[in-house]
């Protein structure tokens, strides 16, 4: 394929990104239609439930869409789900040639709408631009092939490695421009999740502020069922989503406060006296949640480590040192037994937030 061919997908896949936080658990399309080396067409898929990428991108193309090139960074869908398959508004459109950035691994898919296609005498090129359209939609791919969230994690800490200081204090590490990012992180997740420790430390809200485009559901992960009646998270259960993960030792009593307070409760099986990460991710699959953002503190950390389950971090460095052989560091757990096991991020941006270091890094 050509150079103009890789600039119109890399297009759509910019287009694709304008979706993020909207459309999950859908993935990221963008779309680009292109006749004698002029667009006459974009669009993306906006929001969960409305019209795919494709089907904005033609209709902004209009009859200009008659033997033109439509460029999409995921193939289009041939089955019906909260809307019509998208190939049958491709060969509607008359369009002459598909390039499509890779295959959509969804079963009722996975090659079938580029099959619908060729038997339609459209020619279809898939691949161009694989590996960037994989990374833009790793959370989709995830959740697909192995029925699981894509998990971030997120901690600010000093240039020591401490998120805390030895007494727990640790308001505030991070500058006000971080802490924004951290609002706009939780505005697009499914899931904001923290331990009993931290609920129980810093009585947090974990709601973004200003909203965003979703809302998240704050899981505290809590064992015995210890987060107070006169929490701010089970005070406002009944205004945002609140879900509590306990274990059979939890107090019933305990639990059935919560959930009059409007907290969900989920019982989750438990090793020793933490709850399976593997188990609660595995349930937060179930309800096709995308991209959960685990927020602390350190032992929780540690334990989504340990279960091999971190899919991407987010580490705010902020230029101070705290010390102190006590003070905790971000990631708790067991931990590896060689720097050679270590979790290997492949990727990574580097970004400064006034006087803070923004480090992002995925596989």
């Amino acid at each position: 394929m050509s150079s103009a061919d890789q600039l119109w997908m890399q297009r759509a896949l910019e287009l694709a990104e304008r979706g993020r936080g909207a459309v999950e658990p859908n993935p990221l399309v963008g779309a680009v239609v292109v006749r004698d080396d002029i667009c006459v067409g974009e669009g993306w898929h906006q929001r969960f439930g409305e019209a795919h990428a494709e089907v904005n991108a033609l209709a902004a193309a209009g009859e200009a869409a008659r033997g033109a090139t439509l460029y999409v960074s995921l193939e289009p869908c041939c089955h019906h789900g909260k809307t019509p398959p998208c190939t049958d508004a491709v060969l509607r459109a008359g369009i002459g040639r598909v390039v499509a950035a890779m295959r959509d691994p969804f079963p009722a898919v996975s090659g079938q709408g580029a099959a619908v296609l060729r038997s339609a005498n459209v020619q279809v090129e898939i691949g161009l631009c694989e590996v960037d359209a994989r990374c833009l939609n790793a959370p989709y791919l995830k959740l697909v092939e192995t029925g699981v969230p894509y998990v971030h994690l997120k901690w600010a800490m000093t240039l020591d490695g401490k998120i805390a200081t030895r007494t727990g204090d640790s308001k505030w590490i991070s500058n006000d421009t971080s802490r924004q990012h951290v609002h706009e992180l939780r505005g697009r997740v499914d899931a904001v999740i923290v331990g009993i420790g931290t609920a129980l430390a810093d009585d947090p809200l974990l709601t973004a502020r200003p909203p965003g485009k979703r809302t998240a559901v704050r899981v505290v992960l809590d064992s015995r069922a210890r987060l107070p009646l006169t929490s701010r998270l089970a005070t406002t259960a009944r205004e945002v989503p609140t879900l509590v993960c306990s274990s059979s030792n939890a107090p019933s009593d305990r639990t059935a406060a919560l959930r009059d307070l409007g907290c969900e409760v989920l019982i989750v099986p438990a090793n020793v006296a933490r709850l399976d990460i593997v188990k609660v991710l595995g349930e937060l699959g179930r309800r096709r949640y995308t991209n959960v953002l685990v927020e602390g503190g350190s032992e929780v950390f540690g334990s989504f480590l340990d279960a091999r389950a971190v899919d991407e971090v987010h580490a705010f460095l902020a230029t101070k040192l705290a010390g102190g052989r006590d003070a905790p560091t971000a990631a708790g757990g067991q931990g590896v037994d060689r720097i050679a096991d270590a979790l290997a991020l492949s990727h990574r941006s580097v970004e400064i937030l006034d006087s803070d270091v923004y480090v992002r890094s995925w596989r």
